[in-house]
């Protein structure tokens, strides 16, 4: 038996590599959020993804039903084994699912404790009050000591690190900023603060002492699912290419505001983010129009199956 040759390392050098974003998250069926939109997001900007699947949320496009876990051990093996292999210049971190799988993953985070660390908080409104004080007590206590970046939606943080907000005014994003500091969190992306008047919302980068990146957008008609999980996908995949973190906030705001302006409706629910918007041609639009019907099998000359179940 004659052995393979072994392939060149050349075109592989560090220059040439595209640089890997370590990524757990759990699976999204409706392809809205989860690994979908890590993978899909981050690939846009030029990383590379290791995904690491922390369980599948049973859902559709309008709603959570349940989820599914991952034991800790079988994301521990995922993860550690690829990373034995694979150099990753940033550590992302969506929905665990749940405690044990947390500290799991702040055990990993910590053994590689030069890599940022993006993570990102969802609404857990669809679980039970129990489980999901478990969760957020753990991702406090466990989780944001490694955290580089915290990012979340504005109301979802104030439930979550200022339950106790006494002030008339709602909290700003260096009110929560200052929130996660005191856990050991350094910069806090918050989105979808309400401003005056209803019709725009504020999203910002912040420490405890400024706003370093601030962006005010119109609300968008559109109910959109996702949105978090392709902002923090796309700020880790900017960050791992080697741009500063200023830089790569307001690019990722450019990109989630792309996503969201050529979003569609697959389903019958919720309407999800186009990431790959910048490669379609710019008169296609947006899928809200409904001007152009979806594409059949006639149309390309195909068959139709005769399946039959």
């Amino acid at each position: 038996m004659n052995t393979p040759t072994p392939l060149p390392d050349e075109g592989q050098s560090e220059e040439m590599a595209h640089p890997c974003v370590l990524c757990f998250n759990a699976n999204d069926p409706s392809g809205a959020g989860g690994l979908t939109a890590d993978i899909l997001a981050m690939s846009s900007v030029g990383a590379h993804v290791l995904a690491i699947s922390t369980g599948s949320y049973v859902r559709d496009t309008a709603e959570v039903f349940d989820h599914i876990a991952v034991d800790d051990e079988a994301v521990d093996e995922q993860a550690r084994t690829i990373l034995e292999d694979i150099a990753v210049q940033v550590i992302k971190i969506g929905f665990c699912g749940s405690p044990d799988v947390l500290s799991t993953v702040a055990e990993i985070c910590a053994d590689y404790a030069n890599v940022p660390v993006v993570a990102y908080m969802p609404s857990l409104s669809w679980w039970q009050d129990e489980p999901i004080d478990a969760y957020q007590d753990a991702f406090i206590e466990l989780v944001l000591p490694q955290t580089t970046v915290l990012v979340g939606n504005h109301s979802t943080l104030w439930r979550w690190l200022l339950p106790e907000w006494g002030s008339d005014r709602s909290p700003t994003a260096r009110d929560l900023a200052k929130a996660a500091a005191d856990k050991g969190v350094p910069y806090t992306f918050v989105t979808g603060m309400p401003q005056t008047g209803g019709q725009h919302t504020e999203n910002a980068l912040a420490t405890p002492l400024n706003v370093i990146v601030s962006e005010t957008i119109e609300r968008f008609d559109a109910v959109f699912t996702g949105a978090g999980d392709t902002l923090s996908a796309a700020l880790a995949g900017l960050l791992a290419m080697g741009d500063d973190l200023e830089a790569s906030a307001g690019e990722a705001l450019g990109y989630l505001d792309g996503s969201l302006d050529a979003g569609f409706r697959p389903g019958m629910g919720h309407a999800v983010a186009d990431r790959l918007f910048w490669a379609h041609s710019v008169d296609e639009g947006s899928g809200f129009e409904d001007d152009d019907a979806a594409a059949t099998a006639e149309d390309f000359s195909l068959p139709a199956h005769q399946t039959r179940h």
